[in-house]
């Protein structure tokens, strides 16, 4: 829903999925928008608007979607006066995002955003030693996974976090087989995560 209460929570989620994606330099201008984005629904389609984000890349850019079903209030670049209290939020969506557009359907609409990353390819993330390691590990796990996707050549993001997810159960399972606390060790290693990544900060 499209409502003000809400917009912080996306803010985190917002902020979150940049740090797992390795893309810490994009969080403050990517919450920016989502947050610009969320404003202009609620203030020309109407608070309570459901309303649906998504994130996902876009070749090397980062994408940023806003669903919502009303087809008919478009956002537009209104030119407001420098002290207007309002009808800046497409002019500030339009100055720090690459490009921009909208998608409209039979009964719906879809704001859309794109941020330039500093990927060399749509796979490359960043994010250190840490992150190369995971993408090497997770590319044999889902090889034995999901064998027909890796001949196809498509290793879809998808396909990846089901593999990790499977790859963290598996390990889990060991854990407990091996007489440690799986909880214990999920525990400790998101202390770390949070604290390498300053998340709970």
């Amino acid at each position: 829903m499209a409502e003000a209460e809400e917009v912080a929570g996306l803010r985190r989620v917002m902020r979150l999925h940049l740090g797992l994606w390795g893309l810490p330099d994009l969080v403050h201008t990517a919450q920016l928008c989502v947050s610009e984005l969320v404003t202009n629904i609620i203030n020309h389609v109407g608070a309570g608007t459901p309303t649906t984000l998504a994130v996902s890349m876009s070749g090397t850019y980062l994408r940023i979607e806003l669903h919502d079903p009303d087809a008919r209030a478009l956002p537009t670049l209104l030119g407001a006066e420098y002290e207007a209290e309002s009808g800046r939020g497409m002019t500030i969506v339009d100055a720090v995002t690459d490009r921009w557009g909208v998608i409209l359907r039979a009964d719906s609409k879809v704001v859309w955003c794109e941020l330039a990353t500093d990927l060399t390819a749509p796979n490359g993330h960043s994010g250190g030693q840490r992150v190369t390691r995971a993408e090497e590990r997770l590319a044999l796990y889902s090889a034995a996974l999901h064998p027909q996707a890796i001949g196809s050549g498509r290793l879809s993001a998808a396909v990846v976090e089901e593999s990790a997810i499977e790859l963290i159960a598996d390990i889990l399972h060991w854990l407990r087989a091996h007489g440690c606390d799986p909880d214990e060790t999920l525990d400790r290693a998101q202390t770390r995560f949070e604290f390498e990544t300053g998340i709970a900060a």
